[in-house]
């Protein structure tokens, strides 16, 4: 039985010369040169006028709400439909977050819904970009612009992907990256907080080092530094910059590689789209996105666990997703629904991401989607009724397909 499991880091091959090089040079702590070097490298491919490596994407997401100073009570709006950091990074700070239902194409907050949801609370908009395919952002700002709020992009999964040629990440007032280990562009736990608007630059900096004005001492702006505000210790060690460094450096090849697979998942299981047995990604003419993952939807009544156990038997390690926050215990406890989030519910149960990494061999896909078209054919309802006319499932994919043309 073959063994092809869910994630496998990758390494470019220089992640030890550089972490090497870091320990020649007697420098482990935060804020090296190869940490700098890796903040030269996201401002340029981002436009922004500050990055900052932080431990982890969570990190950089509670310096949003740190520099947003959120007070008890304030509200964010986001998508059910996401990481637990999303919501946690602004809970921290006693705000609460509003839980917006997703669109059926693209699993990204349904921008049509934010308006409805804005109170005389709410502060910001946290859009997520869920697989690296882009929010639909000019509407979003638009919206931001006209109640004066502050849009975070989650973009996580959205290293080295766009929306309308712009980098996601960099569009929003604030935006935040991950490097962990699933990702495209990894350093086992990392991230970065990308700060677009230039109003937060100086006080990023800042809460990043403790509260202290560090930063500019270095720069030998100041003569001493001191504690100037609230902040934490959201640097990593300069190893971690190390091993990210040498992933950035060919972040364009392994995109590219990541995208080979990606159209060769989409390629294999067009034929089972067209029988209705799942749904395949949908993707917005205006999104370039980065192959972060495939998912996909099976059709109703199909035995979702039932598929996973099967996989899971032919040695494929496939899993679902998020649950969704709004129905999870802190969820309920910290934030609210706003509105019916029937889409969210309905993704949740049906969505299934199938193994996808640099290394996974042809015949590993193509054995994945054979093993994917018997578990489904057993274990949907639709097939085993023999329904001949299109289902409705089928139907509701064709009219999101339509929706993003």
């Amino acid at each position: 039985m073959r063994n092809i499991s869910f994630n496998r880091p990758y390494m470019t091959g220089r992640e030890l010369h550089y972490i090497s090089q870091a320990h020649a040079r007697g420098h482990l702590a935060g804020d090296g040169p190869l940490t700098h070097q890796c903040h030269a490298w996201l401002e340029a491919k981002t436009g922004a006028p500050k990055a900052l490596l932080t431990h982890s994407c969570t990190a950089a997401l509670e310096m949003t709400a740190l520099l947003m100073d959120l007070q008890p009570g304030d509200e964010i709006i986001m998508p059910s439909y996401t990481f637990v950091s999303t919501a946690n990074a602004f809970v921290l700070r006693g705000a609460v977050p509003v839980f917006v239902d997703v669109r059926p194409d693209t699993f990204n907050l349904d921008e049509k819904r934010i308006e409805d949801a804005i109170t005389p609370r709410t502060r910001g908009i946290a859009p997520v970009h869920y697989a690296g395919v882009g929010c639909e952002m000019n509407t979003i700002m638009s919206i931001a612009k006209k109640h004066d709020l502050v849009v975070v992009e989650d973009a996580a999964q959205g290293v080295m992907a766009s929306y309308q040629g712009r980098a996601l990440g960099s569009i929003g007032h604030l935006g935040a990256y991950s490097f962990h280990e699933t990702k495209n562009v990894i350093s086992g736990e990392g991230g970065a907080l990308i700060v677009n608007d230039p109003a937060y630059v100086e006080r990023a900096e800042i809460i990043r080092e403790k509260g202290t004005d560090r930063s500019r001492f270095y720069r030998g702006q100041v003569d001493k530094y001191t504690w100037r505000s609230a902040g934490s210790s959201f640097l990593p060690s300069e190893l971690t910059a190390a091993f990210l460094w040498a992933q950035l450096e060919e972040a364009e090849q392994l995109t590219q590689r990541r995208m080979a697979l990606w159209n060769r998942y989409n390629t294999l299981l067009a034929p089972l789209e067209a029988e209705g047995l799942l749904r395949r990604p949908v993707i917005p003419t205006d999104c370039q996105h980065n192959a972060h993952m495939y998912q996909i939807l099976v059709a109703e009544g199909t035995d979702r666990q039932g598929v996973l156990q099967d996989l899971k038997a032919a040695g494929i390690g496939a899993v679902f997703h998020y649950v969704p926050l709004h129905s999870s215990p802190a969820g309920m406890e910290f934030g609210r629904a706003h509105g019916d989030l029937s889409v969210t519910d309905d993704i949740a149960s049906r969505l299934i991401r199938l193994p996808l990494w640099l290394g996974l061999a042809e015949d590993d896909q193509v054995y994945v989607a054979e093993e994917l078209r018997k578990s489904l054919t057993a274990r949907s309802s639709a097939v085993r009724k023999n329904v001949a006319r299109p289902s409705a499932f089928a139907a509701r994919h064709e009219n999101a397909v339509a929706a993003v043309r």
